[in-house]
């Protein structure tokens, strides 16, 4: 774990360095928004948009490290922590690398961001598919409805199929480095749709849990 925070911090320390290091190279609002036509539709000031990621970065970062602390099922955690341990690093490194594009389009570099943008969203939910699908029953980490939270059974058979599917998100967000102007699209559309249908399947399941 020490490991992981540790490159976390460097990755958060890295932006800030940036951050200060690109100050007087940036304009005085920066595009800090942008529409699904990938064409920025929204500006800060620069010390907002320089600095608003690395510290939602370590606000989050410390979010998620508390998590396994406070969590009464902690012991459940602790049977799958090396795979959430695993998507903080990554999570940490999605913002990273977000910061890194939104540095890159205020310094006039021309790219899709929606479609530079998908193979990031692609690692982020086929990890978090394997995350779920490794998950035992807690408060915060996993597909919580008020019927996988009341049913080891049903907190299983939800999160198998759950991992799955948040997975084969992963990959269908891989569309959009081919069709750019649908890239947002392959990545909220399958994960709406996933979010639905697990809810559904666990509150069915929960019901067969009651005729046995």
């Amino acid at each position: 774990m020490g490991k992981i925070v540790l490159i976390a911090l460097s990755l958060i320390a890295l932006s800030i360095a940036l951050s200060i290091y690109l100050y007087p190279l940036m304009p005085d609002r920066m595009a800090s928004h942008w529409n699904f036509r990938s064409d920025a539709d929204g500006y800060s000031p620069k010390a907002f948009a320089l600095f608003v990621m690395p510290a939602v970065s370590i606000i989050l970062l410390g979010f998620f490290l508390l998590i396994p602390y406070i969590d009464p099922l902690k012991k459940n955690i602790a049977e799958f922590r090396e795979y959430y341990d695993g998507f903080i690093l990554l999570f940490i490194a999605f913002l990273f690398y977000l910061y890194l594009l939104t540095i890159a389009w205020n310094l006039s570099y021309a790219f899709n961001i929606s479609q530079a943008l998908s193979p990031a969203y692609a690692a982020l939910f086929y990890y978090l598919g394997v995350l779920v699908g490794k998950a035992k029953r807690n408060w915060f980490i996993g597909i919580r409805t008020p019927w996988t939270l009341s049913s080891d059974v049903v907190w299983d058979k939800t999160h198998r199929l759950g991992g799955r599917l948040f997975s084969a998100c992963g990959i269908i967000a891989l569309l959009g480095l081919l069709l750019p102007e649908y890239a947002l699209l392959f990545v909220i559309v399958p994960v709406i749709a996933v979010a639905i249908y697990t809810c559904i399947y666990s509150y069915f399941e929960y019901r067969k849990t009651l005729k046995a």
